[in-house]
């Protein structure tokens, strides 16, 4: 499994560790953990760069999670990684043989679409073109179908989740989407003042836990193709607003948009503004083909899976791994600082 230690990753190790006919996990990241699971043996690979056909010989799947959200100023780099890195990890699947790929696609693949009804897998996959995630996510749908045709005899999997939390994530996530200037001990409920009640936003989110089960049943199942993945309820302003008994105040879409922008430029965020604007614009996901041809279904809410990110945040939770390292007060801030809001990984 590639992307083994960060927020999605290590559930998923979890959950294949719990699957008593897995007997042998190999977890491959840039910077190996501290943790160490039972089953599983850590290698050290950049996918931009490493001999990924020799680390995936004689494995029976390849789960594809690796990415690079940051920089956000700089997406060069974020496409060489994600993009041509991803190109790489296909190939060297097909060179080494590999019967099964699941890869971590998203919500974010998706073109424009409706938020008061709910798409299938066949929904077009072009993105939104003003944020480099979604291009990014996009493209390797398309490069996975070439591959798809090229290569018959792999099963290929695309899992589209919507957005994933768990408490152990909360300080990567402040990290990577906040920032240093956000008081992450003070995310609790009555300590925020208001919720920006922005029109059209609803989005879907899903437990970190419940998407690695996901992840388990497309490694151990016949199954190919794509699957969205996401829990109700659908999440509005008013959801986080009453998680967090903070008051609405009306923002206009073209105010949030201006507001992020201004904080992203003069680097006081990593949030890039094509992300709200993508946040705006991605569809709502119909989850009935993950639950009738994966058999999945997720035991947490929406709601449970914000709550869990809150508690998170509220004690600086993360783990033993590079990417979920715990918060380490103003040291780690002040480097944050030091190296440039968004503009380095």
């Amino acid at each position: 499994m590639v992307g083994a230690t960060g927020n999605v990753g290590t559930s998923v190790v979890s959950a294949l560790e719990a699957d008593p006919d897995i007997t042998s996990i190999v977890g491959v990241a840039r910077r190996l953990p501290g943790w160490r699971p039972g089953k599983t043996e850590w290698r050290s690979a950049d996918i931009a760069a490493a001999d990924l056909t020799e680390l995936f010989s004689g494995a029976d799947a390849v789960v594809n999670l690796a990415w690079l959200f940051q920089p956000t100023h700089d997406p060069l780099t974020t496409w060489r990684v994600n993009v041509l890195g991803g190109m790489r990890l296909f190939r060297a699947v097909a060179e080494a043989g590999v019967p099964a790929l699941v890869h971590a696609s998203s919500v974010g693949a998706y073109s424009p679409g409706p938020k008061d009804d709910r798409v299938d897998e066949s929904w077009p996959t072009h993105g939104w073109p003003g944020a480099a995630y979604a291009r990014e996510k996009a493209y390797l749908e398309r490069v996975l179908d070439i591959f798809e045709r090229d290569n018959p005899g792999t099963r290929v999997v695309r899992m589209r989740p919507g957005f994933i939390f768990k408490r152990e994530s909360a300080t990567q996530q402040r990290r990577l989407f906040a920032g240093p200037f956000l008081p992450q001990r003070m995310v609790r409920p009555g300590w925020v003042p208001f919720v920006p009640d922005i029109p059209g936003l609803r989005v879907q989110t899903l437990h970190t836990e419940d998407a690695a089960e996901a992840y388990r049943l497309a490694v151990t199942r016949p199954v190919s193709g794509p699957f969205n993945l996401a829990a109700d309820p659908v999440v509005e302003p008013a959801t986080l607003a009453e998680l967090l008994t903070a008051r609405l105040v009306p923002f206009s879409p073209s105010l949030a948009r201006a507001t992020v922008a201004a904080g992203w430029h003069l680097h006081l965020i990593p949030v890039s503004p094509g992300l709200v604007e993508m946040a705006l614009r991605i569809p709502l996901m119909d989850t009935t083909r993950a639950r009738t041809e994966l058999g999945w279904e997720p035991r947490h809410t929406a709601v449970q899976a914000i709550r869990d990110l809150i508690y998170g945040m509220r004690g600086g939770a993360g783990m033993d791994t590079p990417p979920l390292r715990p918060e380490a007060g103003a040291k780690e801030r002040l480097h944050e600082l030091s190296t440039g809001v968004g503009r380095r990984p």
